[in-house]
């Protein structure tokens, strides 16, 4: 190391201009494909212009970056002392969310969101921030406490909560996001293998419980409380319909056909991807979306991914996935930088967080997964989704920038 080099200023040593870049490029991605998706339905509804989803998400963006830099102001350590209060906060507001006249129904009998008027709140995105900061400040002890079962046991119990309200909503995709952060949080705080494995035996044994009853048990008979649209995305995925064995011709061709409606959206998203090529089509140029093939409802969200392969083509694909790819491991380096444990479970918290959600969004959309209905960060519409995201990120600048500060 060269001792007469000059010290890097402070906005060098501070700012994560490879995290600041990626979100600024997904950001823009984000805009652009939502405006492509939506812009000739938001148009033929008459809506005004500050009523275009691009609009609303753009005002997102903003009020997501604006959280993020105050955030990132105040040392994450002080923060902490307050993430219990958060963790209950956002449990009382994931029970209120299932109360009728205070939950908003999407529709298909789940109650998500809390209507405030201009604008729907969904709790859970917010869940999942509170969660990982509290079980990041719960487990910023000596490691030779986490021996303890009751201690670890505590710890997945503060996961099981906000998990099986989330689940009753119900909203399986964002309620298993709550897993693999407990997971990975315990693992680099230095949980005892014999706990991870029975963890990881638990959730198996869950995953196999809810495959049995969609795929194997007759219909009438099924023990575990999912909404037959839940099931039937697990029968879509592995090409199951379950017929009765006396079934007619006739019941069994009727069962093939219902087979096909539900699997319409994962067809067209993979139509959508395929038919993309290596370049695109073109932006607003994508058929799929454009004709409403791709259902209208959920090509600005959930298959939002599948709009912008379609439009700019395998190389649009990897240019998304080398974004997140550059925001990932800005955040894995941010782990191995933390000046203390804390830092260190909250980074990597938060890197898994971003993770599931690519994930498992976009092997939804290359029918690598079943259907989630879980947003792709920065590029799904939504407004909480956007924000939250954005704060996790401020998350990963403020352990960056405190983490030379003792």
């Amino acid at each position: 190391m060269n001792r007469f080099a000059p010290a890097p200023t402070r906005r060098e040593a501070s700012i994560l201009w490879p995290l600041w870049l990626s979100v600024l490029g997904l950001m823009i991605v984000g805009a652009a494909f939502i405006y492509s998706a939506t812009a000739n339905t938001d148009a033929a509804n008459q809506l005004p212009w500050y009523r275009y989803r691009v609009f609303t998400q753009a005002a997102a963006y903003g009020i997501g970056l604006a959280a993020a830099f105050a955030l990132s102001l105040l040392d994450y350590g002080r923060i902490a002392r307050w993430s219990l209060v958060a963790y209950w906060g956002a449990v009382i507001l994931l029970v209120l969310v299932l109360v009728p006249g205070i939950g908003s129904d999407n529709g298909w009998g789940a109650m998500r969101w809390i209507d405030l008027g201009p604008f729907q709140f969904q709790p859970a995105e917010f869940a999942k921030l509170a969660f990982l900061f509290s079980l990041a400040n719960y487990l910023s002890r000596p490691t030779g406490e986490l021996g303890s079962p009751f201690v670890v046991g505590k710890g997945l119990a503060m996961a099981l909560l906000p998990f099986t309200l989330i689940a009753a909503q119900p909203d399986l995709g964002s309620a298993a996001v709550f897993m693999p952060i407990a997971f990975v949080q315990l693992l680099v705080a230095g949980a005892p293998r014999r706990f991870l494995v029975r963890f990881c035996a638990g959730v198996g044994l869950v995953a196999a419980l809810l495959l049995a009853d969609a795929l194997l048990v007759p219909e009438g008979w099924h023990f575990v409380p999912l909404k037959n649209y839940q099931r039937a995305r697990i029968q879509v995925y592995f090409g199951v319909n379950p017929i009765p064995k006396d079934a007619t011709p006739a019941q069994r061709a009727a069962a093939r056909n219902e087979l096909k409606r539900k699997s319409y959206n994962i067809e067209q998203a993979l139509i959508s991807v395929g038919s993309g090529g290596l370049t695109g089509k073109g932006w607003r140029e994508g058929r799929q979306s454009a004709l409403g093939y791709l259902p209208r409802t959920v090509a600005h969200n959930d298959f939002i991914f599948s709009v912008i392969a379609e439009e700019k083509g395998f190389l649009g694909s990897v240019t998304v996935l080398g974004l997140y790819a550059v925001l990932l491991f800005t955040g894995i380096r941010v782990a191995g930088e933390a000046r203390d444990r804390l830092g260190r479970l909250l980074a990597v918290g938060v890197v898994t967080l971003l993770f599931t959600h690519v994930f498992v969004n976009i092997g939804m959309n290359i029918h690598l997964l079943p259907v989630k209905g879980i947003p792709l960060p920065l590029l799904s519409a939504g407004g909480t989704s956007v924000i939250s995201s954005l704060v996790a990120i401020g998350i990963l600048q403020n352990i960056h920038l405190y983490r030379r500060h003792y």
